[in-house]
């Protein structure tokens, strides 16, 4: 099963095809493909599927959905956190 963490968007590319995006202290690239042009700005909640940014979704959303992944998180031992928040943008379907 793959879950998408809300992550926060910290840098936009020049030509708005890619951004860089923050989920619990990791940070990795998005491609913006998906979405209209100047939809996404710096400062967004996003939700990402297999590198692609697939929507925004409201502040207060993405903040309750991340406390609730913290306390999933809280209950994994370190492994499977790591493993959880590395990995779980990038599920293949």
């Amino acid at each position: 099963m793959c879950l998408s963490i809300p992550s926060k968007v910290i840098e936009v590319s020049d030509d708005k095809l890619m951004c860089k995006v923050e989920t619990f202290g990791v940070v990795r690239e998005a491609n913006l493909m998906m979405m209209q042009e100047d939809e996404v700005k710096v400062g967004d909640y996003v939700l990402i599927h297999i590198g692609f940014v697939m929507n925004k979704i409201d502040e207060t959303e993405a903040l309750a959905s991340i406390e609730t992944y913290k306390e999933v998180l809280e209950a994994m031992d370190e492994a499977e956190r790591q493993r959880a928040i590395i990995e779980g943008d990038n599920c293949a379907g």
